[in-house]
């Protein structure tokens, strides 16, 4: 049996697993996590997914105990700001198109709807929410949308059925030790010291980490956290990394922590992502501080440039605020999974946070190796299984991407015309035909499960100023009335909900004056 895990790694990465772990399989498996603490870790704030939701739940931890100790408020959607060049802007939110005689909103939209309204503002409710700063929950803690409330236990990505209305945004470093805190307290072994070396046995297995303080640390899985680096997966197994760069050109970013005095910033429920010439600038309000960097090629933009425009932008004045210059390796492991290592997080895999997707990629991991947990026969379909999935959901959402640079329309500096030039994924070509006769279905998106529905791609798509030529002729044969009487319902819906909703910053206020005791003190 496997029975022993070690953890080499901490960071969100590494307390994600150790803690869903420890969850799943309580005392029947030991834990141990090794970190050194003189390894920074990337630690800059962090949003999400609304399926992050599943793991919290996993856990048995509830918004009110975590989100206080991590710096925590609510994501409702993306904001994407200048995206066309023109400075508008649009929102990618956490909401489904209602639809009408089988066909969405947003296909009425182009057939019916107001040429000078946004389409996201005629076919979501967030879109109204978003604009007005407004929190998803009432002071008290009660969702607008009741019937999507409550603890979904055990449950996985898997199960999702309803979408969610918000993901969070948080401290990424913060939820960190928030995690250790709960995850000793449920029995992992923290082991603190510098991993010296890695043994193999005559297999290339990996039989031990040894430690400079600890000595050996033995398991019979061993899990990389180690970021960038990937010692186990790529300096001792030498698994191949394949680079994403000839797709997602964008390898570096510079990061800011600003206070809110010196922010230009209002607390908003939502992320904001805007284009700048040589790439674009992610705002992530957090309840006490914004985290903001600026993500970008150094093909066409140096390190200091980049600095520079990100401080003009995101704290004008503050020039006493440390930078944080992030080299990014993006592309994914060949497999994530060799021989009894699995590399979770920025050892495995990683894409430009432009769709939050850093935490979801680490959620979706340690969920397939709980589904894909081995045995002593080490079966090599369960190993197989998960690194399919794996390379699935990163190769999914690499396309994703890539449509956002592909059908932004704008070409106004050479970085943006480059995006024009490159190639692009098997598949992405033939997507972007389709979606210029028609809006996309989940037949004709990417076909395996990579966290982002139809209704996602079809918003990037309309919002960056890619649409059908025409409406779909069938609508022509369709009496409107009720797609008349929705897109009516709904706005009066989006307005019943400003009128009685407190605003994101006096719910979150109200939450963190109940901040409860650290996790680790009720076990």
């Amino acid at each position: 049996m496997v029975k022993e895990v070690v953890v080499v790694g901490g960071g969100t990465a590494g307390w994600m697993s150790a803690t869903y772990l420890k969850a799943a399989f309580g005392d029947r498996l030991s834990v141990t996590l090794v970190e050194s603490d003189r390894l920074p870790t990337i630690g800059v704030g962090e949003a999400t997914f609304s399926t992050v939701r599943h793991f919290f739940d996993y856990l048995g931890l509830q918004e009110q105990e975590w989100m206080p100790h991590c710096s925590a408020s609510y994501k409702l959607a993306i904001r994407f700001e200048n995206w066309r060049g023109d400075g508008g802007h649009f929102y990618h939110p956490f909401e489904r198109l209602r639809a009408v005689h089988g066909f969405s909103l947003a296909d009425w939209n182009l057939a019916l709807g107001d040429p000078d309204r946004a389409f996201d503002q005629n076919c979501f409710l967030m879109a109204k929410l978003c604009e007005a700063d407004r929190s998803p929950r009432q002071i008290g803690g009660n969702l607008f949308a009741a019937g999507l409330d409550g603890s979904l236990g055990r449950s996985t990505l898997e199960e999702q059925r309803a979408q969610f209305p918000y993901a969070y945004h948080f401290d990424a470093a913060l939820l960190a030790l928030y995690l250790a805190e709960f995850g000793r307290a449920r029995g992992v072994r923290h082991v603190v010291d510098d991993v010296v070396s890695v043994e193999q046995d005559e297999r290339g297995w990996i039989s031990a980490v040894r430690t400079k303080s600890n000595g050996r640390l033995v398991g019979d899985l061993y899990l990389d956290c180690t970021g960038f680096r990937a010692l186990l997966i790529n300096e001792v197994l030498d698994e191949p990394f394949e680079s994403f760069l000839d797709v997602l050109p964008n390898n570096r970013a510079v990061a800011l922590r600003v206070p809110w005095e010196e922010s230009p910033r209002s607390m908003s429920p939502y992320t904001t992502a805007t284009a700048l010439e040589c790439g674009w600038m992610w705002t992530i309000p957090l309840y006490d501080r914004v985290g903001t960097g600026y993500v970008y090629s150094d093909q066409f933009c140096t390190p200091e440039r980049a600095e520079q425009r990100l401080r003009e932008q995101a704290a004008p004045g503050a020039d006493g605020l440390q930078a944080n210059h992030i080299a990014m390796r993006i592309g994914r492991q060949r497999n994530s999974w060799v021989h009894n290592c699995v590399a979770v997080g920025l050892s495995s895999a990683f894409v430009e946070p432009l769709e939050s997707t850093g935490i979801f990629f680490i959620q979706h991991a340690v969920e397939q190796l709980v589904k894909n947990f081995p045995d002593g026969s080490w079966d090599p379909a369960l190993m197989r299984t998960y690194n399919e999935r794996v390379a699935h959901v990163i190769d999914g959402v690499k396309e994703f991407l890539v449509l956002h640079y592909r059908a932004a329309d704008r070409a106004d500096t050479p970085y943006w015309r480059a995006t024009k030039e490159r190639s692009v994924p098997d598949g992405l070509a033939d997507r972007l035909e389709i979606a210029s006769s028609r809006l996309l279905d989940e037949t004709t998106i990417y076909p395996h499960y990579h966290g982002f529905e139809a209704y996602s791609w079809n918003t990037m798509l309309l919002g960056l100023g890619h649409q059908p030529r025409t409406a779909r002729p069938a609508l022509a044969l369709i009496d409107p009335t009720r797609a008349r009487s929705e897109f009516v319902r709904l706005q009066a819906e989006a307005d019943q909900l400003l009128a009685s909703l407190p605003s994101v910053q006096e719910y979150l206020g109200w939450l963190n004056q109940r901040k409860p005791a650290p996790a680790g003190s009720a076990v």
